[in-house]
């Protein structure tokens, strides 16, 4: 696929997942609309799946494809609010990213929302 036609495709499905959280959260900023898997462009996944990160302003819900790349977050703000937008997530059916670690802009991030 053409990185073009990513971009088109990923916003499209991006886009979604950002209104989900917006619904939630009350903010939502869309993160990322392609990766990059052995060289090739492609669109983010349909899959959704929810966790939260630390990010360098504080706590951040965000919707994830089943590789773990970001289509959606929330604000930053404190760990209780993002867990509680985390749950909400759940309510909707949204299921838990399982791995240790998500991929957000050009970072890898660990996932926190089952820290003690």
């Amino acid at each position: 696929m053409q990185y073009f036609q990513a971009v088109q495709k990923g916003k499209q499905i991006a886009s979604k997942s950002q209104m989900k959280m917006f619904e939630v959260a009350g903010f939502s900023m869309l993160t990322l609309t392609t990766k990059k898997i052995d060289g090739n462009f492609q669109p983010v996944g349909e899959e959704e799946f929810t966790a939260v990160i630390n990010s360098p302003d504080g706590y951040v819900a965000v919707i994830v494809d089943k590789d773990g790349f970001t289509k959606a977050q929330s604000k930053a703000m404190e760990k209780d609010e993002a867990l509680s937008i985390f749950k909400k997530l759940r309510d909707l059916e949204i299921a838990e990213y399982k791995e240790k670690e998500i991929q957000i802009w050009s970072e890898s991030r660990p996932t926190v929302q089952n820290e003690k």
